[in-house]
């Protein structure tokens, strides 16, 4: 068995944060794929056995099992000594920015995406989507003016609040929102797709592509 395993699955760019952390850090690591859209998360074993909260990603180091994706940033940002902040006040930046992003940035993305593509049709509703349209383009504008001040989101050098940030743009096409007015997010989109070891979420996780639903 090697270091570290992950749960999660090809679709979630929440997971695909940690595993990108993973990645970049050359560790060893294997995931553990989790059959979200079965509702293999939803059911008693899963939540008694690996996350109580239901959700993606969980990373088991030994002993120690973490839930959240900024947490596990943080965690494996403070074990390896890599990407993360140069003093208390950098640390803190990162946080800010983690935050932030979970909930203004990847709460909007996610949750648009997901009624894009992976809501029954007769469950989508135009309204809704167009609401998160407006939250996302609303965070991203924010963050691409942001990008035009330095290279990367806390600061000169990469850290784990650009993976936080990134983790659901690499998903292009999948949530309706045309990047190219976002310089600046491509730009630095780009540079964190340059750095050794990174990995599309397709090809990082497993179960992509998706099999076709069945219909009545």
């Amino acid at each position: 068995m090697k270091e570290f395993q992950l749960y999660c699955f090809a679709q979630s760019g929440n997971a695909y944060k940690a595993a990108l952390m993973l990645e970049l850090c050359r560790l060893e690591w294997e995931p553990v794929k989790v059959d979200f859209f079965n509702g293999e998360t939803r059911g008693d074993t899963f939540r008694q056995q690996v996350n109580a909260m239901g959700e993606v990603p969980v990373l088991v180091d030994g002993t120690t099992t973490l839930s959240q994706s900024g947490v596990i940033l943080d965690y494996l940002s403070s074990k390896l000594g890599r990407f993360g902040g140069t003093s208390a006040a950098h640390r803190r930046e990162i946080l800010r920015w983690t935050l932030w992003d979970n909930h203004k940035l990847t709460a909007n993305i996610a949750t648009l995406r997901y009624n894009m593509n992976f809501l029954p049709v007769e469950k989508r509703k135009p309204e809704v989507e167009a609401f998160l349209s407006l939250r996302a383009k609303s965070a991203l504008k924010l963050l691409d003016e942001h990008l035009g001040r330095q290279h990367w989101v806390a600061g000169d050098t990469p850290t784990t609040a650009d993976f936080s940030c990134v983790g659901y743009l690499f998903y292009e096409g999948e949530f309706g929102i045309d990047l190219a007015p976002f310089a600046n997010v491509l730009r630095w989109r780009e540079q964190v797709a340059t750095l050794p070891g990174w990995a599309h979420p397709y090809d990082l996780m497993p179960g992509h592509p998706l099999p076709e639903r069945k219909t009545a």
